[in-house]
């Protein structure tokens, strides 16, 4: 865990870092609040059109994701790139957005898409699998700097969407299988398999 600042005149502001299970992701704390609402995932460039704060920290070559919860920012890095590297040059531009007072979305932006929203029309069992979703599953995974939202519910496999640090981590589709799949299987019997939404799956035609 290390912690960075920059002091000026008027404040100190501190950047805290933490490691995550993906090693191509980690999490910045500036220790405030960056967003009323949130997480607002960005796995590349051109999806950040939103958010001055996101398009700034891809401008520093080797980024290539970013994840903006309500007290952290996620950043992804390339294979290639070097922490070394690109961790000083991070919290620089971390803490010159913030300090310049420049907005982190857009005002359009602010609200999440809600796809875990509990809403009226869905039927019983997804209103279970969502609860669970968000009140036993998302605060666990928020801690290791991502997020899962939920896709679908078709013929008993529930397909779930990874974000952030989730995408892409070797330990994923163990998170998946050994955590979230028997969970939801063991709270609803209508549930007979998790998988991640958008990856084939062996054997599937």
């Amino acid at each position: 865990m290390l912690i960075w600042g920059r002091l000026s005149i008027w404040s100190v502001m501190f950047i805290q870092t933490e490691e995550t299970p993906n090693p191509n992701t980690i999490k910045f704390l500036p220790g405030e609040l960056l967003v009323e609402s949130g997480p607002h995932d960005f796995p590349a460039a051109e999806a950040a059109t939103s958010s001055p704060f996101a398009r700034r920290l891809f401008l520093i070559q080797g980024v290539s994701g970013v994840f903006i919860n309500q007290d952290y920012v996620a950043v992804t890095k390339t294979d290639a790139a070097d922490w070394m590297v690109l961790r000083p040059l991070l919290i620089g531009a971390i803490m010159d957005h913030l300090a310049s007072n420049a907005p982190i979305l857009v005002e359009d932006a602010q609200e999440p898409a809600g796809e875990n929203d509990v809403l009226e029309e869905d039927d019983d069992v997804v209103k279970e699998i969502k609860e669970l979703i968000n009140h036993r599953i998302r605060p666990a995974v928020a801690m290791d700097g991502g997020d899962i939202t939920f896709v679908k519910f078709e013929d008993g496999i529930v397909y779930l969407q990874m974000q952030g640090a989730c995408s892409g981590c070797p330990s994923s589709s163990v998170t998946l299988k050994s955590g979230i799949e028997n969970m939801l299987k063991h709270y609803v019997p209508e549930v007979e398999e998790v998988r991640q939404y958008g990856v084939e799956v062996p054997g599937d035609a």
